[in-house]
């Protein structure tokens, strides 16, 4: 069942029923976990790395399955800062604090937790070195680097600090938050969008859509344009309906322009010096310029040789074991699990899939057949949600949506209202099985 389908036919219940639902089944890999009483003694060792969505929940449940394997998790930065809810924070009626979570939940599962950055892998070897110094050696090794991003002309370290990106949370949210609280009154919020594939799909919508409603109460005479490589986006009809009603979308008072790739809106080269995007058709300027580049797996996922020649790194969908290197699994965005979108809860369902199917290998047990979900609010102003969920399955060596649907386009504005509310309840949900 595809996101263009109006409701969703798998059972007669709301969609908060579905995502608690889905959300239990999650919570047990959705796979066969091996008892534990057939668990041998002897310690194993897991070494995961990066404490976003992915990584903390795979350590986690791995030791929540058998605490007889000792997990290490590797984490560059002391504090995590969440993406999902993060265009709250540009939009200016949400704090980054409230984004802030930390690793001592963790650590009360019994997993050590090291603040450090890995920078070289030996997958020969079976360890993993950090920029401290330290060397980890591991049975198994968990990749969940996250993303990277790919080349594009003109924007580099520097560049990003003129035209943040802000699609990895933290200090570039805040950055991107100050400017455009500080744009002026009638020049435009121009977001270069990225080419598919990339971290969460319906993210620069959402983000246009409450920077408009940012613009709608601060800046009346400013709009969003969004200059886009690609003809379709996801939720595009519901997207595009909450504009018309929102933000006069399609009418000469428009506050928001989308520009796509077959009518000149894919970005060739920035120049931040002048503030300035250029496509083949056109070019434009604005003190406020969000720049999404192209994304890839993270840098080191490519120095361990786990990348493909598209940016991310083939898995076997079973266990999420690496395809090009041995003994490591490879989870999240950074993966290549066709099939699956790159969002903060499909990397949850991923994670545990991979923690079981890491226990069921190190205790030499059969691995179970996985079935995966993914659910994802957008908001399209802090009172108007929508949403999509699905219920994926492993079939003939591939990923299959076997249920689900999106929001309804024919729903009230009381139900908009609720799905806003749902939004900030997976959040907490969500981050409390992440980190708790």
């Amino acid at each position: 069942m595809s996101e263009s389908q109006e409701t969703m036919t798998m059972m007669n219940f709301t969609r908060r029923g579905f995502v608690k639902l889905t959300g239990g089944l999650t919570a047990l890999g959705l796979v066969s976990v091996p008892s534990l009483s057939a668990f041998a003694s002897a310690k194993k060792r897991v070494v995961v790395v990066g404490g976003g969505y992915g990584g903390s929940v795979a350590a986690k449940y791995i030791r929540m399955a058998d605490p007889n394997i000792q997990v290490t998790l590797i984490e560059k930065n002391k504090d995590y800062y969440s993406g999902p809810l993060s265009n709250w924070v540009v939009a200016g009626f949400r704090k980054l604090e409230v984004q802030k979570w930390g690793y001592e939940g963790l650590k009360k599962h019994g997993i050590e937790v090291v603040i450090d950055e890995v920078t070289a892998v030996d997958p020969a070897g079976k360890s993993v070195t950090t920029a401290g110094g330290k060397k980890f050696e591991y049975d198994r090794l968990i990749m969940s680097p996250g993303i990277g991003f790919k080349a594009l002309e003109g924007y580099d370290a520097e560049a990003m600090k003129k035209m943040p990106h802000a699609w990895i949370a933290g200090e570039q949210t805040t950055l991107l938050t100050k400017q455009l609280q500080e744009l002026k009154d009638g020049d435009p919020f121009v977001m270069v969008a990225p080419p598919d594939p990339y971290r969460c799909p319906p993210g620069p919508y959402e983000r246009a859509s409450l920077v408009a409603h940012y613009l709608k109460k601060n800046k009346p005479k400013s709009k969003v344009i969004i200059l886009d490589p690609k003809d379709k986006f996801s939720k595009m009809g519901l997207f595009t309906q909450g504009w018309k009603n929102l933000y006069g979308y399609e009418t000469d008072k428009s506050l928001i322009e989308w520009v796509p790739g077959a009518q000149g809106g894919k970005v060739t080269r920035v120049d931040a010096k002048t503030m300035t995007v250029y496509t083949d058709m056109a070019e434009f300027k604005s003190s406020c310029i969000n720049v999404i580049p192209p994304n890839k797996a993270g840098d080191i996922a490519e120095k361990a040789g786990l990348a493909d020649e598209k940016g991310f790194c083939p898995i076997n969908f079973e266990t999420f074991e690496s395809t090009k290197q041995k003994n490591i699994h490879v989870i999240g965005d950074a993966s290549a699990a066709t099939g699956l979108p790159k969002s903060g809860y499909a990397a949850n369902s991923e994670a545990k899939v991979c923690a079981a199917a890491v226990v069921a290998l190190l205790n030499g047990k059969p691995v179970g057949v996985p079935s995966y979900v993914n659910t994802c609010y957008s908001l399209i102003s802090p009172d108007y949600g929508i949403s999509v969920a699905g219920v994926y399955k492993l079939h003939a060596g591939k990923i299959l949506e076997v249920s689900g649907g999106v929001s309804s386009d024919k729903a009230q504005d009381f139900i908009r209202k609720q799905e806003a509310l749902y939004n900030e309840s997976w959040y907490q949900s969500i981050m409390a099985d992440t980190f708790g």
